[in-house]
């Protein structure tokens, strides 16, 4: 049995092959269900109910499949710190296609489940820990309000992997609106050519904007929503504090979600050049450069669509030109307005944008914490350290003069609590659990996830997630292990 509501219509596989590859996951030794998501299996309409661990471990292991699966890795190239690499699932599967009873359509892929075509001499295989991490951050950012994949469950796979020391193995299953990157585009590009992005873009424009499919230039119109929708993204990213770390363009989703969860995290203290990435030593995927470093990757998906932009290139160019030149305005424009919602403006005015990056100026200065403080604010609450410092006083007498002007019966602080989260996932806390995780205890996982959850309400049974490391010289960093 591999569980009721199964759905499966693999329309990317009926893609010119060139995108892929017919790919069957590579069975473990003894797959073990290790977490499993009950809420988003209900939303997806899947019944596991009747289904027992082992069926379960042995399907979300990749040892079995259910009808209707197609499986296959598919093929991407991808600019990795700027430098351009053909790629490809070295190490997933795309089990298929599940369209939801709402007509919603997400990819299942497996993560871990062996050698593809494309591993590129690795193993296909991924360690418990990095998969435990992206069930976590994926699921929180899914609380947070960003668009992201999520995660249905981490299987261990009764399998040692070797990295730089033995681990043990494991494989996430992976729920997407799609998995197409703008390295896919790049891969149409570059080994087949206008018609090949033709088909990829006519592919996309009806799986993710179908509105736009009769535009009079649809394709500019891909163009235009997809940095939209990046724009919103990496917008929401900042205002919660969160690193994506690897911003490659195989790491960029043009259906806008948050995709691959390698060496991310939230900041603590607020700093504009915060980096978790332990290969990241010039800085390149900083916080405050992830909007810069969206343009330039949106600046690469436009030069795949030039030749369908205008036959005239010189008149191409200039349209990608223009539309790539407009993401700062829009991006800056979501900020704003993002902004002013962590402050509790419900109007506009032409100051905004300097109080909010005045108070951001003072954070750095003092090290304050990025998502107590404004959590602090939205209370009425002022950290005594900064209640104390004049700079900052008179940044809060002129905060509460702006807000005096605002309609009356206006609630800045409902507003604020609706922005500003009382909980984020604590980098030390993550390692926590997965430490406790690797060593057998699962638990740990399970208290933080609850934790995590209705992360804007305010509870009383979340001490010790709230608060950042005590240890706050010790740099924080991740690696890409996922």
């Amino acid at each position: 049995m591999t569980g009721k509501g199964w759905r499966f219509d693999n329309s990317y596989a009926r893609l010119p092959a060139a995108f892929f590859a017919a790919c069957p996951p590579v069975p473990v030794a003894a797959p073990r269900l290790v977490i499993f998501n009950h809420e988003l299996a209900h939303s997806l309409g899947l019944d596991f109910d009747a289904c027992s661990q082992e069926e379960l471990a042995a399907l979300f292991g990749g040892n079995v499949l259910a009808e209707g699966m197609m499986p296959i890795a598919q093929a991407y190239a991808g600019h990795q710190f700027a430098h351009f690499t053909m790629l490809g699932d070295g190490r997933a599967v795309l089990l298929g296609e599940h369209v939801t009873a709402d007509s919603a359509r997400v990819d299942i892929q497996l993560k871990g489940s062996g050698q593809t075509p494309f591993s590129r001499r690795g193993d296909g295989r991924a360690a418990l820990g990095p998969m435990l991490r992206e069930y976590i951050i994926s699921e929180a950012m899914h609380g947070l309000g960003i668009p992201t994949t999520r995660s249905l469950a981490v299987t261990a796979s009764g399998e040692t992997i070797w990295r730089e020391a033995p681990l043990p193995g494991a494989i996430l299953t992976r729920i997407a609106a799609s998995h197409i990157r703008v390295g896919t585009f790049e891969y149409a590009a570059g080994r087949m050519g206008p018609e090949g992005v033709r088909s990829l873009a006519d592919y996309t424009l009806q799986r993710h904007y179908p509105e736009l499919a009769g535009a009079d230039q649809p394709y500019l119109a891909l163009l235009q929503a997809v940095i939209d929708r990046q724009a919103a993204l990496i917008a929401k990213w900042l205002l919660l504090g969160f690193v994506h770390g690897v911003m490659n363009t195989d790491n960029v989703a043009v259906s806008g979600e948050t995709i691959d969860y390698g060496p991310c995290a939230f900041m603590d203290a607020y700093d504009p050049s915060t980096v978790f990435s332990s290969i990241d030593r010039q800085g390149r995927y900083a916080y405050a450069r992830q909007p810069d470093i969206a343009q330039w990757n949106l600046a690469r998906f436009a030069e795949t669509l030039l030749p369908l932009l205008d036959s005239d290139s010189q008149k191409a160019v200039e349209i990608g030109r223009t539309a790539i030149e407009g993401f700062s305005e829009i991006f800056q424009t979501y900020w704003l307005s993002g902004m002013r919602a962590k402050l509790g403006l419900s109007t506009e005015e032409a100051e905004d944008k300097n109080l909010a990056e005045e108070l951001l100026v003072l954070m750095q200065y003092a090290g304050a914490d990025f998502t107590n403080l404004f959590r602090a604010l939205s209370r009425g609450n002022l950290p005594v350290e900064l209640a104390r410092d004049e700079t900052f006083s008179a940044w809060h007498r002129r905060w509460q003069i702006r807000l005096g002007r605002q309609p009356q019966g206006t609630d800045a602080h409902e507003i604020m609590r609706r922005h500003n989260p009382e909980i984020i996932p604590r980098n030390h806390r993550v390692e926590e659990a997965l430490a406790a995780a690797e060593a057998g205890d699962i638990e740990p996982v399970h208290l933080l996830l609850d934790a995590l959850r209705d992360p804007y309400a305010t509870r009383g049974d979340r001490q010790g997630y709230l608060d950042p490391s005590v240890e706050k010289n010790m740099p924080y960093q991740t690696f890409c292990g996922t």
